[in-house]
């Protein structure tokens, strides 16, 4: 299934406006909830390990809540610095991983409008799904018309 011809992507290109656009993969208020989430979890960690029934904890577990905490303070950090770019080679998000696609490889996009977070979901041509969080609203708009222009033609 072929993708938008080079005039539509052109098209597509003046729409979305100069590029490469860029801008916070997060919305805000997302990053200051997760950074709220973890200083509770942290107070009550803090709570439970001063507390007069610290002696009864199983260490194997007292271990794995510590290490849970730790990889959640990971995505917290990543979310806060996370930023997605449409470019005039592609789309791609810094992440824990990088993510980026080409425009030539994706068969079809599907823009997400969740309340949490705006995301453009890429299905490439070899099967992959590629998810992108949009946390601006020139990014939100951007994921609208590609997905308008890579929608799936039937």
């Amino acid at each position: 299934m072929p993708g938008p011809s080079a005039e539509e992507r052109s098209a597509l290109f003046e729409a979305i406006g100069p590029l490469p656009l860029r801008g916070q993969a997060w919305p805000t208020w997302i990053k200051i909830m997760a950074w709220v989430v973890l200083l509770i979890i942290a107070m009550q960690i803090t709570r439970a390990a001063t507390g007069p029934h610290v002696h009864g904890v199983n260490p194997l577990i007292a271990g794995s809540i510590l290490v849970c905490f730790m990889v959640l303070l990971v995505v917290a950090r990543f979310m806060l610095i996370s930023e997605t770019r449409i470019t005039c080679n592609g789309i791609e998000q810094s992440w824990i991983t990088r993510r980026q696609v080409i425009w030539d490889d994706i068969q079809f996009a599907k823009f997400v409008p969740l309340i949490t977070s705006k995301r453009l979901v890429c299905f490439t041509r070899r099967g992959r799904q590629v998810v992108f969080q949009g946390g601006t609203r020139e990014l939100q708009i951007a994921f609208a018309r590609i997905a308008q222009a890579y929608r799936r033609q039937r």
